[in-house]
């Protein structure tokens, strides 16, 4: 990848990333996709924690999908990781799309999140 465009994605994620932050009560939802894999992790930036993660690569869904990379393996890792933050009490979080495009299986994990419950 070229270095201008490695340049200009880390000053949009580093622009939203200056925007938003997480609490206890209402933590950042992060997500970092691969060409094999996708994650999803909530974070504490007050106390630099993580509370919740899911991904992919966990063995119900690893099993599950044949390429992790897909939309369908986003829905199940959307889910995941609301129902743990449910479990935990949290019902809100910020959501940063970590300079990606509102789109594709960033879309579908976060709309899965949303239809289990999670609001942002």
């Amino acid at each position: 990848m070229p270095r201008d465009i490695k340049l200009r994605r880390q000053k949009t994620k580093d622009r939203i990333r200056g925007r938003i932050s997480g609490t206890q009560e209402r933590p950042r939802l992060t997500i970092y996709k691969s060409l094999k894999r996708i994650y999803a992790q909530a974070v504490d930036d007050t106390c630099g924690t993580t509370i919740a993660a899911a991904s992919s690569l966990e063995k119900g869904l690893k099993d599950k999908f044949k390429n992790g990379a897909n939309i369908e393996a986003a829905k199940a890792v959307g889910a995941q990781i609301a129902n743990r933050l449910k479990e935990k009490g949290i019902t809100t979080v910020v959501f940063d799309r970590n300079g990606k495009l509102y789109h594709g299986r960033i879309k579908a994990l976060a709309e899965s999140a949303r239809e289990t419950g999670l609001q942002f």
